[in-house]
Parts: structure tokens; C-alpha cells; sequence
């Protein structure tokens, strides 16, 4: 009798939930762009009155369900563009359907909010930068992250040295670059583990860029211990245009753009286009550059089905240079050579980079979302440097030359789904990833004159596989509580078969990196939040052989306390205090071919940024300022106190500016960059000198309603823009790049070690013209 009356019940409780959830309504809809007629993501759809919000997913969708039968206020906003307001009302067992469009306009500090949803993927900071600040020369790409530092010291063709949160990253060690969610590191590389060469991007693409500093986030795995920046392209051009540039030290860049299937393919949805660059210059060197460099890309968005977007993505990139290398302050002091000359005039390189993407999404009826992604790169370098001069070899001189082929191919796969539990949402995303590296005649030889080859010191092929599974799970606990877990697993096999030793050997290894994210939302001016996790990077495929597969996968372990506030509404503070302890490595020196142990190191530092509007909109002309403050204690754990620096770490860092934004076309920006003095090696008995240096872009395009560089809206007045783009406005002389190296110069009698450097760019002056049709 008790178990039909335990029954009964349950009966009832089900019947009355069913009849509850039988007569209620749906709001659903899709969200576009009104000037390129793309779907939108991301964008803040709230239900005023009934207390949900959420955001649109990959294909610009957003739906409401259980929804009593009621009017409702559906509100739209996204930084950026104008927001939306619709009323309609909810009728029993139907669903009301809308196609929205939102209108880009001129950015608003007022308009940010600080969201609860998708907390540990919010990009503010990126989001108002790339508006404010659009990009006109390949060295913007990277500096629009807060506190990344770059310096040139081999020509304008060879990838930047890259400085962040207290580590010398050399050319990408340990922070993860991609476009399009395509890897630029590479692994195993002749000139350094993790080169990462960014040069093959046209940046009059880029849309977007999104970054994260430290080894919080769960899909991004080797080599993002200091953080990670991922570059977006643009999906379409909204117009076609053609820019030339002309500047000093015979310096000439042209660009171009062509919309393929304009008005017509926006309408189905689909886009495509293609654009080309070609750059030219001698530089401000004592010895000539001849830097050529030629990028052509073609791209194609388009809808396959009414729940899948597939994206095609060719791009291919050559380039050829001279350079002069890093000369000692001896050298200068005693007039041998000017600032800006020479010890060995023959060094050099010449690099391309081929590339296939292929993206594919889907957005099931069900919101799960399916991400797949296909990558495939061709890539060669030749370079050929002198860092000692006549140390080794007093009679031919020390050039080195660092070569390889390589093919680079992989895929990145995930899986998403939403499930709302009462009054938490869980948000769980899987994923699996695998990329393969095959060199061939990955070598490091001693040369004379870029044409003889002395010596082969290494020559041989790399073969290494990464492979990694991992789970991402995201708990709105309340409106105003977000938990995100997550780890991942990674596999790595890497071989080295030795040409010259006739040898073939072979290591594997895994690591698992967990991770934990806590955000608290006060309101919509305020949130604090806490990331912790794991991280790695892995060494050279010829250090893993070497030491037989033991410590080379060495773990990073990594805390954020920070926050984003708005006191008021046209000022956005984000500040964080961070930790960072990394483990035993062994680290390649690619320009020796050598393994050198390193042992552990902890840093530790505070970021600050700070983003205001200083004008209201009603003034005609918005002026912004920024800043940005990072501080760094970067320390050995191993060595003896007074020893323990790391040379070259930054400890102090600054960018910061003034961005105008006017309705009569003129636009403009004067921005500086301050690094301080750092040791510049372990006891800190050298150090290399810092710099304060200023630049400045002017715009001007006329009877145009939104700043030059943002293309992105409907509401087209001219067809030229003209650009003044200075750097160094002060003419400040400083050091790019420095070194503490031994070297000895020719007829010296015995070597001197003390600071190499390349000189920084002095006044440089370009004026750019653009016409669009």
C-alpha cells in the first residue's frame, strides 16, 4: 500500500510538471551585423523583468525557453555598436522568432560592463584596444597586449624577441602565439625553441585579438606558462581598398584588398577575399637592409546548412633580408663603427611560411557546439648571424648559419553543451588536439661570408608529435558566482635522427596541467577573481633525446588575485598580483648547439590598466587615455643570493597614450613605451639600459562618422584615408636589444665580455594613403 502511494505521488508531481512546462513559450533569434550581414557572437542578450541573460553562440543565436506567457523587454548590447531594445509578448506553446541587426558606432567607455557570463573569457581590455588603437605596422600586432614587450635584433625579416611578465622570452618560449587559432611557434626550431614569426600576418586584417597572461586556460597547452595571444582575422572586408605607404630610408609598402563577392554573398551569408603586401626597405643602418617581404591571403566564410559555418583560410609569405647584427659598446666608443654600423656585414636570412586553415562549427538544435579545425604549414628558414665575431676563429670569424625545412600539420577538436540545473548552469566543453612537426636538414654550421660553409656543426631531422586530450567545465553557481575547472593531458614523442652521427633517437613523455578559475561579479562595475593552474613547456626534440626523455616536460605553477572595476563609467581598472614557479629545464641554445641546465626560478609582479574617456560624445571628438604598469621580481631559486638574476628579465615595464576619435574624420594617437634598466646577467654587475620612447599616428578621413581603421559599419561617406605614422618622435637614442656576450674583434688580442646591442629605430617618418571602393 505504501509503495502505490509512493507512486501515486511521484505520478502527480510529473503530471504537474508536464502541465507546467506544456503551455509555455520560447523568444529565439539571431543576431547580425548590419554592415557585413555576418552573425554575431558574444553578444549580451538580456530579458529585463525576468532576470535572464545570456550571450549569442558561434552562429549568432540565442533562445529563451519556459517562458511564461507575458510581454517582454529583449534588450541587445556588444561594445561597440549601438544597442537594441524589442518588446514583444509570449504566447502558450509558441516561439517568437527575431532577426536582429545591431549598427557599429563610435566606442563608449559608458557602454562596458563588467559581465558574470563567460567571466574567464571576458576581453575587455583587447576588445577597446583594437577599436581605439587600430593597427598600421606589423610591431602593433603584439604590443597591443598589456605589458608585452618586442625587440628587432636581426633585421626587420626574423621574428621579434618578446618580453613579458618578468621572462626574456626570447622569440616565444614560453608564451603561445596563434592566428586563427593556427600555432606561429615552432617547436624544435634551428634557432630556438618556440620561434615564433608573426610577419606572415597582413595587419590590416586583424579584427581581434584575444590573450590571457598565465597558465589558466584549459584548450591552450604547450608553451603558455607567461600567457597566450590568439589573433583574429577578418571574416570579410566590408569594402575593397588599396594602401601605399612611403617613408624614410627608402622605405615603400604596398597593401591591397579585394571583396569578392560583395553586397551579393553577404545576402547568403558568405564572404570571401583575397589581399597582398609587399614591403621594402633599407632601413636606418650603416649597411643597407634590401628588406623585401611579400604576404598574399585568401579567405572564404560561408554557411553549410543552416547550423554549420565553414571557414577557408590560404595565406603564403616570403621574405629576404640583410642585417647588421649587435655590435659592442666598445666598438662604438672607440669610433670603429657608428651607431648604427657593423662588425660583419654579410649577415642575413630569408624565411616563408605557407599556410592552410580550415574551421568548421556547428550549433546542434540542441545548443551543443561542435568546433572542428584542420592546419597545415610549409615553412623554411635560413639564417645566418655573428654573435662573437673572431672569438673562436681568429682568422674566418664566428657567422653561424641555422637552417630548416619544415611541415607543420594538426587539428584542434571540441565539443560544448549547456545544461542549466535549477539555478546554476553548467557549461561543459571537451576537447582533443594533435600537431606534428617533420624538419629535414634542421642545421647549425660555421659559414664565411653567407656563401662558404667551414663547418657542419649539426645537422639533422626532427620528427615530434603532441598530443592532448582535456575537460573544460564552467559552473554559473549564481548570477553572480562563475567556477571554471579544467585539465587537460598532453603526450609528446619526440625523436632526432643525427645526420652527421648517424644516430635516431627517440623519448616520450606526458604531463597533466590542472586548472581552477574563481570570478565573483559584484555588479556590472565590479569583479574579483582568482586563477590558478599548471602549465609547460617543452624542450627541443635534441634536448629530450639527450637526456633520454627525464625532465623535459617541466611544469609551471601560476596564480592571478586580481580585479576589474569600473569606479565610474568612462574608467576600466583591471589590476592583478601574480605568482609564477617554474621547474628544473634543460634549455637548447640553438646559436651554440649546446644543452645548458637551468634550474628552477619563481617570479612574481603586479599589472595594472587603466582605460578612461576624457570627452563626451557630445563634444564632437572622444579622447581616451591608457596606461599600462607591470612589475616583475623575476629570481633564480637554486643559485647563492647576489647571484640569483635573471638576465635580461624585465622588472618594470610601461606603454600608455592619448587615442582621438572625432566625427570629421580626424584620428589620431600619441603613445610611449618605457622599459627600465634590468640585469643583464646573474649577479647583476652588468645591466642593460633602459628606454623611454614616444610615437605618434595621425589619420584623417574625410566626412566619415567613425574613426579611421574601423571599417566594420554600414554607413560609408569617402573613399581615401590619409595616415602620418612617426616613430621615435623625439629621436631618442636608445639600445632595442642588449646582450652581455663575450666576442673579440679583429685583432684583439684577447676577448672582452660586456654589453652587444642593436640600436632602437631613430625618427622615422611614413605617410600612408588608402582608397577604398
Amino acid at each position: 500500500m505504501r509503495i502505490k502511494t509512493i507512486f501515486t505521488a511521484l505520478f502527480l508531481i510529473v503530471t504537474t510538471i508536464q502541465v507546467a512546462f506544456a503551455h509555455l513559450g520560447t523568444i529565439a533569434g539571431i543576431v547580425y551585423d548590419r554592415a557585413t550581414h555576418l552573425p554575431m557572437r558574444n553578444v549580451s542578450v538580456q530579458l529585463t523583468g525576468a532576470g535572464k541573460l545570456m550571450l549569442t553562440d558561434e552562429l549568432g543565436k540565442f533562445r529563451f525557453t519556459n517562458l511564461v506567457s507575458a510581454p517582454y523587454k529583449v534588450e541587445f548590447s556588444h561594445v561597440g555598436f549601438e544597442s537594441q531594445v524589442i518588446t514583444t509578448s509570449v504566447r502558450e506553446d509558441q516561439t517568437a522568432f527575431f532577426i536582429i541587426s545591431l549598427m557599429s558606432i563610435p566606442i563608449q567607455l559608458n557602454q562596458v560592463q563588467v559581465s558574470a557570463l563567460k567571466a574567464h573569457d571576458q576581453q575587455l581590455i583587447s576588445s577597446l584596444d583594437i577599436k581605439l588603437r587600430p593597427i598600421t605596422n606589423s610591431q602593433e600586432i603584439l604590443r597591443l597586449v598589456p605589458g608585452l614587450f618586442i625587440g628587432q635584433h636581426a633585421g626587420g625579416g626574423k621574428a621579434e624577441q618578446i618580453f613579458l611578465r618578468g621572462f626574456d622570452l626570447d622569440h616565444g618560449t614560453d608564451v603561445r602565439l596563434s592566428v586563427d587559432g593556427m600555432p606561429v611557434n615552432m617547436v624544435s626550431h634551428a634557432h630556438g625553441q618556440g620561434y615564433a614569426d608573426l610577419h606572415f600576418v597582413i595587419p590590416e586584417l586583424i579584427e581581434g585579438v584575444d590573450f590571457k597572461k598565465g597558465p589558466y586556460t584549459t584548450d591552450k597547452g604547450n608553451l603558455a606558462t607567461a600567457g597566450w595571444v590568439n589573433f583574429r582575422t577578418r571574416t570579410t572586408l566590408d569594402r575593397s581598398f588599396i594602401k601605399l605607404e612611403a617613408g624614410q630610408y627608402n622605405t615603400y609598402r604596398a597593401v591591397a584588398g579585394l571583396d569578392l563577392l560583395g553586397e551579393r554573398g553577404r545576402t547568403k551569408n558568405q564572404s570571401a577575399y583575397v589581399a597582398s603586401e609587399y614591403s621594402y626597405s633599407d632601413s636606418y643602418f650603416d649597411n643597407p637592409q634590401h628588406f623585401k617581404r611579400v604576404n598574399v591571403l585568401g579567405k572564404y566564410h560561408g554557411h553549410l546548412g543552416e547550423s554549420t559555418n565553414l571557414t577557408l583560410t590560404g595565406s603564403t609569405f616570403w621574405s629576404k633580408w640583410n642585417h647588421s647584427g649587435q655590435i659592442p659598446d666598445r666598438a662604438v666608443a672607440s669610433g670603429l663603427v657608428d651607431w648604427f654600423g657593423s662588425i660583419d656585414p654579410t649577415e642575413g636570412g630569408e624565411t616563408s611560411r605557407t599556410n592552410i586553415n580550415a574551421q568548421l562549427v556547428t550549433v546542434t538544435p540542441r545548443n551543443h557546439t561542435i568546433k572542428n579545425q584542420f592546419f597545415y604549414s610549409n615553412y623554411n628558414f635560413e639564417l645566418y648571424s655573428n654573435f662573437t665575431f673572431f672569438l673562436k676563429d681568429t682568422v674566418n670569424g664566428d657567422q653561424i648559419r641555422q637552417k630548416e625545412h619544415r611541415n607543420l600539420f594538426g587539428y584542434n577538436g571540441s565539443y560544448s553543451t549547456r545544461m542549466d540545473l535549477g539555478k546554476t548552469s553548467w557549461t561543459t566543453t571537451l576537447g582533443a588536439q594533435y600537431r606534428q612537426d617533420l624538419t629535414q636538414g634542421t642545421e647549425l654550421s660555421h659559414t664565411k661570408a653567407r656563401t662558404i660553409i667551414l663547418n657542419q656543426i649539426q645537422l639533422g631531422n626532427v620528427n615530434e608529435i603532441n598530443a592532448a586530450l582535456y575537460a573544460d567545465e564552467v559552473v554559473q553557481v549564481s548570477s553572480r558566482f562563475t567556477v571554471n575547472a579544467g585539465v587537460r593531458i598532453d603526450y609528446f614523442r619526440s625523436q632526432y635522427a643525427d645526420l652527421l652521427a648517424a644516430t635516431n633517437k627517440r623519448a616520450t613523455q606526458a604531463i597533466v596541467s590542472p586548472k581552477l578559475n574563481l570570478y565573483y561579479t559584484v555588479n556590472s562595475g565590479f569583479q574579483l577573481y582568482l586563477n590558478t593552474g599548471k602549465g609547460f613547456h617543452s624542450n627541443d626534440a635534441r634536448v629530450v633525446t639527450a637526456q633520454n626523455g627525464r625532465q623535459i616536460l617541466p611544469g609551471a605553477y601560476g596564480s592571478d588575485l586580481g580585479i576589474i572595476v569600473k569606479p565610474f563609467p568612462k574608467l576600466l581598472i583591471n589590476a592583478a598580483a601574480w605568482y609564477l614557479w617554474l621547474e628544473q629545464e634543460f634549455v637548447y641554445v640553438g646559436d651554440e648547439g649546446v644543452v645548458e641546465p637551468s634550474g628552477r626560478s619563481q617570479r612574481a609582479g603586479i599589472d595594472l590598466s587603466a582605460r578612461y574617456q576624457l570627452t563626451n560624445r557630445v563634444s564632437g571628438s572622444n579622447l581616451f587615455a591608457d596606461v599600462d604598469l607591470n612589475t616583475a621580481n623575476p629570481r633564480s631559486i637554486d643559485a647563492e643570493p647576489g647571484q640569483n638574476y635573471l638576465p635580461l628579465a624585465p622588472i618594470f615595464t610601461s606603454t600608455g597614450g592619448l587615442s582621438l576619435q572625432t566625427t570629421h574624420g580626424l584620428s589620431g594617437s600619441l603613445r610611449y613605451r618605457y622599459m627600465a634598466n634590468r640585469p643583464a646577467n646573474e649577479d647583476n654587475t652588468v645591466v642593460a639600459k633602459g628606454y623611454f620612447v614616444t610615437d605618434m599616428q595621425i589619420n584623417y578621413a574625410p566626412h566619415r562618422s567613425a574613426p579611421y581603421g574601423d571599417t566594420s559599419h554600414g554607413r560609408f561617406s569617402r573613399n581615401y584615408a590619409l595616415g602620418l605614422t612617426i616613430q621615435n618622435l623625439l629621436n631618442t637614442r636608445w639600445k632595442e636589444t642588449q646582450f652581455d656576450t663575450k666576442s673579440r674583434l679583429k685583432g684583439e688580442a684577447t676577448p672582452v665580455e660586456e654589453i652587444h646591442f642593436t640600436p632602437g629605430t631613430p625618427f622615422f617618418a611614413r605617410l600612408s594613403l588608402t582608397y577604398f571602393w
